[in-house]
C-alpha cells in the first residue's frame, strides 16, 4: 500500500505555513524528505508527526504516549546541543508506522528546557532514555 505525498506547497498549504518555512525545517532536519530533481517529496507520516495526528488503523489502533521533559537549570548551550541534537535522534531512526512528534522549547529566563515528546509506548521509551543519556547531568 503506497503512502501520500506531498511537494513542499502543497505540505505548506495543508499546514497553513509559508513554503520557505517548510524548507527550513528540511536543511534543520526537523522534517524528512526526499529530493527529486530540484523539489522535495515529503510523506503524509511526516505530517501526521507534525500535527501529532494519526490515521484510524481500525479498532486495534495502537496506544500513542504523551511525555513532557521538563530539566531544569540548564544553561543556554546545552539547550542548544539539545534543540539539535533531539531531534536529530528521531529522523535517524528508521521509519516506523506510527510516527513520532517531538517539540523543544527553551525558556531563557527561567533556564528551562522543556521536550514534548509523543509516539508510541516504545519509541517514546527509546526516546526517553537517549535524552536521559543526552541531557547528562541536567536536571
Amino acid at each position: 500500500m503506497s503512502e501520500e505525498v506531498y511537494t513542499v506547497e502543497q505540505f505548506a498549504e495543508r499546514l497553513k505555513l509559508h513554503p520557505k518555512t517548510v524548507l527550513r525545517f528540511i536543511r534543520e532536519g526537523r522534517l524528512r524528505a526526499v529530493k527529486v530533481g530540484k523539489s522535495y517529496r515529503i510523506l503524509r507520516s511526516e505530517l501526521e508527526a507534525m500535527t501529532g495526528v494519526v490515521r484510524s488503523r481500525g479498532p486495534a489502533a495502537a496506544a500513542r504516549v504523551t511525555s513532557i521533559v521538563d530539566l531544569p537549570g540548564v544553561d543556554p548551550e546545552l539547550a542548544r546541543r539539545l534543540a539539535r541534537q533531539v531531534p536529530a535522534v528521531r529522523t535517524a531512526q528508521e521509519a516506523h508506522p506510527d510516527p513520532m512528534s517531538l517539540d523543544v522549547a527553551y525558556d531563557p529566563a527561567r533556564r528551562a528546557l522543556k521536550i514534548v515528546i509523543v509516539g508510541s509506548i516504545e519509541d517514546t521509551a527509546v526516546m526517553l532514555k537517549m535524552v536521559q543519556v543526552m541531557a547528562g547531568g541536567a536536571g
